[in-house]
């Protein structure tokens, strides 16, 4: 046994609320070669028993008095010490079916040289303070997290999204990071127009992802923050791809940036964007060769992963990007996958046939939008979402149509149903 009577190699689902003891936990499991898998506490029953049927957990930690337990009795030898694998974050894919993104155990100089890339990108130092705003379940927050306590730093979570108290966190705490999401600067910025903002003079780094950041909230961002300490990256639950300081962004509107070191990024004759990573950035789908298989090929600098996404890479190895994997849809930085929503609508007595997309949406980027075929009332239907669906994915547009527009051969036209205009009185999700 390693580390909270489990052995190396282990699953161990947290189904609990972010906090500090939540990202000591994690550092711990990971330098015990214990895979944590990080889930939303959110999921309903529904979406809980799918995925924790996929990744096959030998523990699950469902209770903040459990969690604090087990980081009570945390081995000293474990406690910030190396981390020797990465955490099971799971993606839907395309699919909608929930898998573990697995990065299987690391050799010591892959486990050093992943905790380096971050410090040296980030400058995670002993005197940082980094201010959590996101979900910590999802990639990037638990990763800058890791990052600030393996340099000795302090990490601060105020709890769920909220512009009046993170306001104050940052007067009363001085934060010198944050990891964010365009909608949080949007609803940020809107409160400091009201009521004020505070200093921002501690931040020495902000950094957004997660979704299409709009131009003016962009140069807001950049007016607001020191010079220099704004940031945007483009990655993916599998992996990281490109970073952009927002000067380089100034006079590149657009680019996502540069790869970061040790990486590659191409794009294929379909506009494909392909990525060259490091050894201890490579990982597999759990328990599923063919999408492992068909999210690598081997290139002449080594071997590349994609996730679908399409773009292109300019002479001087700028990254544009041109759509998100097909269909999906990101809501306020969370991805939302229309295959997952559709399968759970389907099961209304009384829809026949339901398409799911996203329209663009001032506040969250995207919203979550159905189309459906049947006698069920749009009411039956969010009714429906609301039992079984996070709330980002539940539809915020419901449209009742007597067929789905489709191609020959029988694929839904998303595009049409875009243009369908929003109901005057959509039903509350």
């Amino acid at each position: 046994m390693t580390h909270a009577g489990q052995s190396e190699g282990s699953r161990i689902a947290l189904l609990v609320p972010g906090s500090v003891d939540y990202v000591e936990l994690v550092i711990s499991l990971l330098a015990a070669g214990t895979f944590p898998v990080p889930l939303d506490p959110k999921l309903t029953a529904t979406e809980r028993a799918r995925v924790l049927d996929d990744v096959d957990p030998h523990l699950v930690v469902d209770s903040e008095q459990r969690l604090r337990e087990m980081v009570a009795t945390i081995p000293e030898r474990f406690r910030r010490a190396l981390p020797r694998c990465r955490p099971m974050h799971v993606t839907s894919g395309t699919t909608g079916r929930p898998k573990g993104v697995y990065s299987g155990l690391l050799s010591e100089d892959e486990a050093a040289a992943l905790v380096a890339e971050e410090q040296e990108l980030w400058g995670f130092c002993a005197e940082d303070v980094d201010l959590v705003l996101s979900p910590l379940h999802h990639s990037a927050p638990l990763r800058f997290a890791i990052g600030t306590l393996l340099a000795g730093g302090r990490v601060v979570v105020p709890g769920p999204f909220d512009p009046a108290v993170v306001s104050k966190a940052i007067d009363r705490e001085r934060p010198t990071s944050m990891f964010c999401v365009p909608a949080h600067l949007q609803r940020l910025f809107t409160h400091w127009e009201r009521h004020g903002a505070p200093d921002l003079s501690c931040f020495r780094l902000v950094a957004h992802a997660g979704a299409p950041c709009p131009g003016h909230v962009k140069r807001e961002l950049i007016e607001r923050f020191p010079h220099g300490s704004t940031w945007e990256f483009y990655g993916s639950t599998e992996g990281q791809f490109t970073a952009c300081r927002s000067e380089e962004w100034l006079r590149r509107p657009g680019t996502l940036g540069r790869a970061r070191p040790g990486r590659t990024m191409s794009a294929d004759e379909d506009g494909v964007l392909w990525c060259v990573v490091p050894p201890h950035a490579r990982f597999e789908y759990f328990r599923d060769p063919e999408k492992t298989a068909a999210a690598w090929r081997d290139t002449p600098a080594g071997p590349a992963f994609t996730v679908g996404d399409l773009g292109r890479v300019d002479d001087e190895g700028y990254v544009w990007l041109d759509g998100r994997r097909e269909d999906l849809i990101i809501s306020g930085g969370v991805n939302v996958y229309p295959a997952e929503v559709e399968d759970l609508l389907c099961a209304v007595d009384g829809v026949d046939d339901v398409a799911v997309y996203g329209m663009p949406d001032e506040r969250w980027g995207q919203r979550v939008c159905a189309a459906y075929v049947g006698s069920a009332s749009p009411e039956e239907v969010v009714a429906h979402a609301r039992e079984h669906l996070a709330p980002a994915k539940r539809p915020k547009e419901v449209h009742r149509l007597d067929a789905l527009p489709r191609t020959t051969t029988g694929k839904v036209l998303r595009r049409e149903l875009s243009r369908l205009p929003a109901p005057s009185d959509p039903p509350r999700s």
